[in-house]
């Protein structure tokens, strides 16, 4: 069992950034990947990126990339997104889930999830 603990979100203008955390209670030496999606009321949960234990990282095509950033602490097992730019678009629920193996886009494919941190972004 994975537990994955978020951190971070609130309310912001647009234009302002935050900085959402995602805390993973993993055995020593599991290799693993993290990823972030979101869901705004109404609407479908979307991938927004992941990134895989090399460090790699893969991004939702148009609405985040250039403005989002995924990193990691190996050292804290923890996983960070860095937003910047926001626009009220961005408004929603977002959600840290864990995988084994390398990142993907795919919600499915993920086993764990965090509890979801709210993001609202003012026009």
């Amino acid at each position: 069992q994975v537990q994955l603990v978020e951190s971070g979100g609130g309310l912001v203008q647009a234009g302002g950034s935050l900085r959402l955390s995602c805390a993973a209670s993993v055995r020593p030496f599991t290799r693993f990947a993290m990823g972030w999606f979101r869901q705004a009321p109404g609407k479908e949960r979307e991938f927004v990126g992941a990134i895989s234990w090399s460090g790699d990282t893969i991004y939702d095509g148009d609405s985040v990339k250039g403005r989002f950033t995924i990193s990691r602490d190996y050292a804290k097992n923890t996983m960070y997104l860095q937003m910047s730019s926001l626009k009220p678009e961005d408004t929603a629920v977002y959600y840290c889930a864990f995988k084994w193996g390398d990142a993907v886009s795919s919600s499915g494919q993920y086993a764990f999830w965090g509890q979801g941190t709210q993001v609202t972004v003012s026009s």
